[in-house]
């Protein structure tokens, strides 16, 4: 598959809840159904904003089967794998069935925190044993390590199986000189909602969004846009955005965007320990900004 399969709007689904905690299927797929009809390009699977750590390896396998069978093959799906054993997950290749499934999603090693040679090796191993392509995820904000740009670059140049980085680090400065140089064929996702359209305006090839769970259509035209150098058009979109999406982080993901889609109609407010709903007085401010929302539409 191209790597240009992966440009443009990812979607990190959540995964919904009953009332009880158990997986609520139907609600997946019909939310797996609703952001691809109105625009996105490929799904996420089993991201930091499906609550992965709270599910049983069973549930993870019955998630990604139960989003693999919504889309149909109308999209491309990328699936979360990730963690802080490099052997663990070479293991866990060995032993998945990734029929339907495009490419793989991995974060940096958490807790033990890994100097940029360990980091080095660990997706240099992870990519020589993976059946697909590699998607590096750094998020310093939750793994407490950070990818390098020299690191990330010296893995785009050195491992063809890597093929592009979800950046979430915050730090301008380090995804621009990703986006300076790397190879043409490697990508530079955005994972950050609220910083994704000026990091458009130096050259990143799309965003993994959080906020497109409930609003796939708005933010698929604003990173298109993007991508087509139409800023007025996509600062309109972006703007008109920025509150909501700097309330579904004010309290945590995905706390804040189950509390949208909750008010949407669309899924329970349920999350799993130890993660809670959010406060009532943000989700007061949510259903305020939905409200205007709605008005400017």
């Amino acid at each position: 598959m191209s790597n240009s399969k992966f440009k443009g709007l990812g979607v990190a689904l959540v995964t919904p809840f009953s009332e009880s905690g158990e997986i609520d299927f139907g609600r997946l797929e019909k939310l797996a159904d609703n952001v691809i009809n109105n625009g996105v390009d490929y799904l996420v699977a089993l991201g930091t904003t499906s609550e992965s750590p709270t599910l049983k390896d069973k549930e993870k396998v019955e998630v990604v089967k139960a989003v693999v069978n919504a889309v149909g093959g109308r999209v491309p799906v990328v699936m979360g794998l990730g963690g802080p054993s490099t052997y663990e997950i070479v293991d866990r290749f060995k032993g998945w069935n990734f029929d339907g499934v495009d490419a793989i999603l991995s974060v940096t090693p958490y807790y033990n925190r890994p100097s940029q040679e360990g980091l080095y090796a660990h997706y240099r191993t992870i990519a020589h044993y993976s059946p697909l392509p590699i998607i590096l995820y750094n998020v310093r904000s939750r793994t407490s390590c950070n990818i390098e740009a020299d690191t990330t670059l010296r893995l785009a140049n050195d491992c063809k199986n890597i093929i592009a980085i979800k950046e979430a680090s915050g730090n301008m400065n380090q995804i621009m000189r990703i986006v300076k140089h790397k190879p043409d064929d490697f990508l530079v996702i955005s994972g950050d909602d609220a910083v994704t359209l000026p990091l458009l305006a130096t050259g990143v090839d799309g965003l993994i969004s959080v906020v497109a769970n409930a609003f796939p259509k708005e933010i698929s035209q604003m990173v298109h846009f993007g991508l087509e150098s139409r800023f007025e058009e996509a600062k309109k979109i972006h703007l008109r955005m920025l509150d909501l999406t700097q309330s579904c982080f004010k309290e945590g993901n995905p706390s804040g965007i189950k509390a949208v889609l909750a008010l949407q109609g669309k899924i329970n407010n349920t999350l799993r320990l130890p993660l809670t709903r959010v406060s009532a007085e943000l989700e007061a401010q949510m259903r305020q900004i939905l409200d205007e929302i709605e008005q400017t539409r």
